[in-house]
């Protein structure tokens, strides 16, 4: 079963689903070198995920399904389920902060169930994993009308993003990086100011690349030039995803969101958060129940095995950060937007 939706994604494609086998894009490598991955079975999936040749907390989830319709295609004998089960369970250990890979898993997981069959299960396995990437491609479309409904630009503005979470981090089109497409299909974006976003420098491996790929005015800066950015005035917004929203409206995001969501409030520049519903964790009452995520110290110490830093130093390297709902002006899913959220306004969205 081909994925239809590498006809209908727009911006890169990132993963690309045969039914027997899942190709990724190796965002290690990006912008230098374009090169894809086979995964074949779950492990190899999850493998992927941990090491970051796929990231993006949708396209993680989706990733996650792919790898449970592959373990389903290869599983064998009398314990046919037991096996997609361990499967599962792998796959569920690969990242502990995105909530769309449990999400995902989940989805994965009822179908299972109700299959009679290992045949039957390899079939409306994959059937639901395409589902979800479809699901999550519609999203983006509908997330980025809605998040337009917020803004109302009645010119050409200015924005700023961090991290990325285009077309590489989802099923095809984006999320903040969508909102940004939309404006500028509208002719409503002059320019984007993009994060370089250290240790693993998605903004300038990856959102540089995508905007400029596709041809939409991209400005890459420094983390620590977006204060100055935002006191100059040219910015009317800083629009980020998330990894996983609680249900008084606390944000995890990419180490550094935090900081801007401080300095956006104290320059009066709008804060809008955009991700799928997926993300939504309402199990969670705050961010202080989040896990975050610590990878080892080589990645600050090191760019692709050059030394930045003496050898053994100690390093504090989480991977996210959370934003209080009190400095986020907006979040915006696929079912509307929470303007100033908070548990109630969460509640009347998500419960």
């Amino acid at each position: 079963m081909a994925n239809s939706t590498d006809q209908r994604s727009m911006g890169t494609v990132a993963m690309r689903w045969h039914g027997d086998k899942l190709e990724l894009l190796d965002q290690r490598l990006l912008p230098t070198d374009e090169h894809w991955i086979t995964a074949e079975g779950a492990s190899a999936v999850a493998q992927c995920i941990t090491d970051m040749v796929v990231r993006g907390a949708p396209a993680i989830g989706i990733s996650a399904a792919y790898g449970v319709a592959l373990a389903a295609r290869h599983a064998g004998g009398a314990d046919w389920q037991g096996d997609v089960a361990q499967a599962i369970d792998t796959l569920a250990k690969s990242r502990p902060t995105a909530v769309n890979l449990f999400w995902a898993l989940q989805r994965m997981e009822r179908v299972l169930l109700a299959c009679q069959s290992r045949d039957e299960a390899a079939e409306q396995l994959a059937s639901e994993a395409v589902r979800i990437h479809e699901e999550d491609l519609a999203a983006n479309l509908a997330m980025a009308d809605h998040a337009l409904d917020v803004m109302h630009p009645e010119q050409a503005i200015s924005v700023l993003t961090h991290c990325n979470t285009g077309a590489l981090a989802t099923g095809g089109y984006g999320t903040a990086l969508g909102v940004i497409r939309r404006l500028h299909e509208r002719q409503l974006l002059e320019n984007v100011f993009a994060d370089e976003t250290r240790p693993w420098l998605q903004g300038s491996r990856l959102t540089a690349w995508e905007l400029a790929r596709d041809e939409i005015p991209v400005t890459l800066n420094a983390d620590g030039a977006a204060a100055a950015i935002l006191a100059s005035g040219k910015v009317k917004w800083v629009i980020v995803g998330a990894d996983r929203i609680t249900a008084n409206g606390d944000v995890a995001n990419k180490i550094g969101t935090y900081s801007l969501a401080v300095l956006a409030r104290y320059h009066n520049v709008g804060f809008m958060v955009v991700a799928p519903s997926s993300t939504v964790d309402m199990a969670l009452a705050s961010g202080k129940d989040i896990p975050i995520e610590e990878r080892e110290g080589t990645e600050i110490r090191e760019i692709r095995g050059i030394p930045l830093a003496p050898a053994g130093v100690e390093v504090f390297n989480p991977v996210f950060d959370v934003t209080p709902a009190s400095l986020i002006d907006a979040i915006v899913t696929e079912k509307g937007a929470v303007r100033n959220p908070d548990k109630a306004g969460m509640k009347s969205l998500f419960a």
